[in-house]
């Protein structure tokens, strides 16, 4: 007889499972900010380290002692901000009226923004209700071997009138990590996780190795569902793409803002990665997605009120990974 328990194979809560149509993340919710500056971050990954720390947390049996625990470390050179976009409030929500990039960039990113004003003049519209900062990054600051920038809208923090003024001032000026975020804040990851290529029903949904007497197959499932209806359901597992899905890691906190040091790069730097030459944070814990990744980092959508805000104090690095 059957099992009376069997769950379905393969969550429905991500579906359907398709591939992300970029390497950078779409992020269509973002957190509120009374400060005018940029509510995210590109950056890119680098590798991960086990880091020994004073334990904070009030609660915790080891308060005090040193522990260790995994992180992740984010190379973060800094963004360029190009331009702006700006947006009204219609009845089927926010509306984009108008983009402006910089003269010399506006061929080249018309390309990823059809619709941008090729003016030389920063124009400001008379009627808005929202405006957002475009940026990119700079990969060729980085060893990853990329050339092309990432291009993404960034929202901004404050009121209308605090928007508009950092927006002026900011333009064609370079944004570092530590303007949008401090040491101990909790970020939102938002990252393309690691492609796997085409596979079967077992590694792709967990379904189990049949007996060695069954027939046609092992690694697959006894039956595609009932004869009536005449058509295979969409719950059913099916062999397929796995991976380079586009998902998001809430309330990460970071545990270090640092400047490029050697202790990152002995021995020709991070394996598979290269040299860490800029500004980089650890975040504690593991982050989606391969090394050299795009990883883009927001204010919390849902903070947790039991982390502390305060980093805990790293007394030891072990060798990067």
């Amino acid at each position: 007889m059957g099992k009376a328990h069997h769950p379905r194979r393969g969550s429905l809560q991500y579906w359907p499972r398709k591939r992300s149509k970029k390497s950078i993340a779409r992020i269509s919710s973002w957190a509120k900010e009374n400060q005018p500056k940029p509510l995210g971050f590109i950056g890119y990954k680098a590798g991960m380290a086990h880091v020994q720390v004073i334990d904070n947390r009030p609660k915790s049996l080891t308060k005090g002692e040193k522990v260790m625990i995994a992180s992740t470390i984010i190379d973060c050179p800094p963004m360029m901000v190009i331009g702006a976009a700006f947006y009204k409030n219609t009845i089927s929500g926010l509306q984009k009226i108008y983009s402006w990039f910089i003269p010399k960039l506006s061929k080249e990113m018309s390309l990823f923004f059809p619709g941008a004003k090729k003016t030389t003049e920063f124009q400001i519209p008379e009627q808005f209700d929202d405006l957002r900062l475009l940026v990119q990054s700079q990969p060729k600051l980085t060893t990853t071997g990329s050339k092309i920038p990432k291009v993404m809208e960034l929202p901004v923090g404050g009121n209308k009138d605090s928007k508009l003024n950092y927006v002026k001032n900011i333009l064609g000026k370079e944004v570092s990590i530590a303007d949008v975020f401090d040491k101990g804040a909790l970020v939102d990851v938002h990252a393309i996780t690691k492609g796997k290529g085409f596979q079967g029903t077992v590694k792709r949904y967990g379904v189990p190795i049949r007996h060695h007497k069954s027939e046609k197959t092992k690694r697959g499932i006894g039956t595609l569902g009932a004869w009536t209806p005449k058509r295979v359901d969409f719950r059913t597992a099916m062999p397929g793409k796995m991976g380079y899905h586009l998902r998001t890691d809430y309330n990460k906190q970071i545990l270090k803002i640092a400047v490029a040091s050697d202790a990152l790069n002995q021995e020709g730097g991070i394996p598979h990665y290269g040299l860490v030459r800029n500004a980089h944070i650890f975040v504690k814990g593991s982050v989606i997605g391969p090394k050299r990744r795009a990883i883009v980092l927001t204010k919390p959508i849902r903070p947790r009120m039991d982390i502390p805000k305060d980093a805990p104090e790293i007394a030891f690095t072990s060798r990067v990974a």
